[in-house]
């Protein structure tokens, strides 16, 4: 069953610009994510690299390359496709792993699912 959580204000979200971090549990730990507007349309991931299971922000929030147009991993290169998640270069095994969201009424929401769950308090 999936859970419809507001995550933040749409205006947060701009574009190529800093993503807005969130916490969420997956299978059984505890994982940071972000989220990101690109080309007008909110994207968000775990904030995991497929090459090495370390996170990608080479400052905090900070995710995309210097055009914009890539999510990069600092560590090793590993550059993402910001809409899809998807490995466009250096050191990927596959592809980040995609959060559903959905802006409606100035909110970003974030729709849970079986393998990936709030982060409870």
């Amino acid at each position: 069953m999936s859970e419809c959580i507001p995550l933040c204000n749409a205006a947060d979200l701009v574009e190529g610009g800093r993503a807005v971090p969130f916490d969420v549990v997956l299978g059984g730990q505890t994982c940071r994510a972000f989220a990101v507007r690109y080309e007008g349309q909110v994207h968000a991931y775990v904030n995991r690299c497929s090459h090495v299971a370390m996170e990608l922000d080479f400052q905090p929030d900070r995710f995309f390359d210097d055009s914009g147009r890539w999510l990069l991993c600092a560590t090793h290169g590993a550059v993402y496709k910001p809409d899809t998640g998807e490995c466009a270069g250096g050191p990927c095994r596959g592809g980040l792993v995609k959060i559903a969201l959905s802006e409606r009424d100035g909110v970003v929401h974030w729709h849970t699912a079986w393998n990936l769950q709030p982060l409870a308090f």
